[in-house]
């Protein structure tokens, strides 16, 4: 990729600088005179859009969370220790953050339905694959779970670029709301899905095994009905009028935008926190009913996995509410600070903190106590899945946003749940389990 030349240079600097700490577009770019999303495109295939991307991102995370829904059983089939089956999460995210810069260059340069169709094929056929694994080959499922990880970096990585470029202001936000709800969904539903298909069938492979039905369909809505709106186009700054940048200007334009350095270390920070919870939870929550007399320990497959069913339904329920109030605690307290984003972000995360330490200490005592202060901790997490989305969307221009969330997205697991499960597998191995 050619640098550009001194002339188109010279455009980039002219170009209005993104707004630090705020989230109305309109400081930044020009809004349409719409009241929707890029004029080109109708408003009702806007919304069609984003229903599909919620669907497909619905899925994603699903696969996120899978094996911890059924991690007993698949402990018990490959014979895992606590730590090594900490790994499967290491390697799943390795996947996801070596190959999240490479999408996210190919996402602001080429076609975004495209990369995020081959993601989402690479992502099921490593989901099924190691599905039909016995059980002496579980060096051949670590690497399934980073084939599944490198597919899903595409579409974590591209998929918020396409809203923020059908939206602008209030409607983005909302629309991103709507969208990373899914995520504590997807969570969540994973970990029923895992438990709910290992109960009925008695094989916890079958978890497995369904998902990539789900998925074709989500691939054949993605390539039929799903637009790739021009980069910029909903601010009237189109891909067709601004240069070509290499990705080390890139790189070097959002390590000098403190607004996106900032937010990421939050994101880093957070995702150490929600790895290792939404990896060990279901299981810390089972030992603790073993430890009251509750249920009796699970010496074969399949194990008991209501705690994986109540959990991920506490994951979807937090997720939905935290989401929706995050989102309109920043909008209201935006008319009275410009700062409101980063400090619900924070004020959210801070207070998240000692309910997750209560839910610990006090599971000792009554697992009740247990449930409630992991509620409330998921709650206060789940603030921050949309507002540091449009954070990120409103301070970094459009044509370099698919590279930001690529180098988020690798900071933020590098640093945080990539190696956060199996530091806690590690540390509570013949501890606490």
């Amino acid at each position: 990729m050619e640098s550009p030349g001194p002339g188109e240079a010279s455009h980039l600097r002219a170009q209005p600088a993104p707004p630090l700490y705020g989230t109305a577009a309109s400081q930044a770019w020009p809004e349409p005179q719409g009241p929707s999303g890029a004029p080109s495109i109708p408003r009702c295939r806007a919304y069609g859009a984003v229903a599909i991307l919620c669907y497909i991102n619905l899925l994603n995370y699903m696969n996120w969370f899978i094996i911890p829904g059924v991690l007993l059983d698949i402990q018990k089939h490959f014979r895992l220790s606590d730590s090594e089956a900490g790994l499967l999460q290491t390697v799943f995210i390795s996947g996801l953050l070596l190959a999240a810069p490479l999408f996210g260059y190919l996402g602001d340069r080429y076609s975004r339905k495209v990369t995020l169709s081959v993601g989402i094929v690479l992502w099921s056929s490593g989901s099924l694959s190691g599905s039909f694994l016995p059980g002496r080959y579980s060096w051949l499922f670590f690497l399934s779970r980073g084939v599944v990880g490198i597919g899903v970096a595409s579409y974590s990585t591209i998929a918020p670029t396409i809203i923020g470029d059908l939206f602008v202001k209030d409607q983005r936000t909302w629309m991103l709301s709507v969208f990373y709800i899914f995520i504590p969904v997807g969570s969540g539903l994973g970990y029923v899905l895992g438990s709910a298909v290992t109960k009925a069938t008695g094989d916890w492979h079958w978890a497995f095994r369904i998902m990539p039905c789900l998925e074709a369909v989500a691939l054949a809505l993605l390539v039929l009905l799903v637009p790739d709106p021009p980069r910029g186009g909903a601010e009237e700054q189109s891909e067709a009028g601004g240069p070509r940048t290499s990705w080390c200007e890139d790189v070097s334009y959002l390590g000098k935008n403190l607004s996106f350095v900032w937010s990421t270390l939050g994101v880093t920070a957070m995702a150490f926190v929600t790895g290792a919870l939404g990896f060990w939870a279901p299981k810390f929550l089972y030992q603790t009913r073993v430890l009251h007399g509750l249920q009796p320990p699970c010496p074969q497959e399949p194990s008991d996995s209501s705690d994986s069913l109540i959990f991920g339904a506490l994951t979807v329920v937090t997720g939905i509410v935290g989401v929706l109030i995050g989102a309109e605690m920043a909008r209201r307290y935006k008319k009275l600070t410009p700062k409101a984003e980063p400090l619900v972000c924070a004020g959210s995360m801070l207070a998240s903190a000692p309910c997750l330490y209560l839910a610990i200490i006090l599971a000792q005592r009554t697992i009740l106590a247990a449930y409630v202060f992991l509620a409330l901790g998921e709650l206060l997490l789940s603030f921050n899945w949309a507002i540091v989305a449009d954070i990120l969307l409103s301070v970094v221009m459009p044509s370099r946003r698919g590279t930001a969330e690529a180098l988020q997205i690798t900071v933020g697991h590098i640093l945080g749940d990539a190696g956060s499960p199996y530091l806690t597998g590690l540390k509570v191995e013949g501890v606490l389990f």
